[in-house]
């Protein structure tokens, strides 16, 4: 009596060395250690053009002895005005305000116009024309109307960011499966659930799409605002900087800009991987 006959090994099996490498924690470790690499290589190659060779003088970028006693120097005994968390502190403080005002703002009126034809045929023509002007242009208009406070930085930071949440969500609810749509009419949704439970679940990849690049357009004209009559911020220790013509401490408030944007961004990310845990 033969016996029972043994499955034969497919392509289907995992092994165990295999499984640990398509491991989420094996994915992130791998990411982690090539962006170290990167970053390594990167100041390698930075010390290696300033410190080593010559090919970038110091009155073009500064080499990292001198970038590091210049984070020293406004770190400890303060640059423009503060130290490196002060001015670090307002300047977020004035992009988190713009940003959410303008979510609060853009992502209403993108679902609107996405939602009634009639609102968009109403309020688009308005604002294609208010599109194209560039952030930096409202700055004098800004300085007239609210002065040289936070509030005027404020209203620059809002259209910067208002435009791209705005056209973001429009057009994730455009995007919006209509077989989804149909499907919940037939099935009895009315208008408020449909919009809550269909269009705006499935616009929201668009709309966290919109909201990062609204976050990057904030911290581009945060910087640009601050060099006009701004008394803190990553843009003041710019302005002080470039009248000094002190590069280390002008790229040290440009690495700021950057690590500060980075996070913020990163705050976003996580966000959207809980608010859409299917696109992860």
């Amino acid at each position: 009596m033969h016996g029972l006959p043994q499955a034969e090994p497919t392509n289907a099996t995992i092994r165990p060395g295999a499984a640990a490498r398509r491991s989420p924690g094996w994915r992130i470790s791998r990411r982690v250690r090539i962006g170290l690499a990167s970053l390594i290589g990167t100041f390698a190659l930075w010390w290696l053009a300033t410190d080593i060779t010559g090919v970038i003088g110091p009155h073009r970028f500064p080499a990292p002895a001198e970038f590091w006693a210049a984070f020293v120097q406004i770190a400890i005994d303060g640059y423009a005005g503060g130290t490196l968390i002060t001015q670090a502190w307002y300047s977020t403080r004035l992009v988190i305000m713009g940003f959410l005002v303008a979510i609060a703002t853009g992502v209403p009126l993108g679902l609107l116009m996405g939602v009634s034809h009639r609102a968009e045929a109403l309020l688009n023509p308005a604002f294609l024309l208010v599109r194209p002007i560039p952030p930096l242009a409202w700055i004098p208009l800004a300085i007239v109307w609210l002065g040289l406070g936070d509030a005027a930085k404020i209203l620059v930071i809002w259209f910067a960011a208002f435009v791209p949440s705005v056209i973001n969500t429009w057009t994730g609810v455009r995007g919006v499966d209509r077989t989804l749509i149909a499907a919940a009419r037939v099935h009895g949704a009315g208008e408020l659930r449909l919009l809550w439970e269909v269009i705006i679940p499935g616009s929201l990849p668009m709309m966290f799409t919109g909201l990062r690049l609204s976050l990057q357009a904030s911290w581009t004209t945060l910087v640009a605002a601050e060099l006009v009559g701004a008394f803190f911020g990553l843009g003041r220790v710019l302005d002080a900087a470039y009248r000094d013509i002190n590069p280390p401490m002008i790229a040290v408030a440009m690495l700021a800009v950057g690590v500060l944007g980075a996070l913020t961004t990163r705050l976003v990310a996580v966000a959207e991987r809980r608010l859409i845990p299917w696109r992860s």
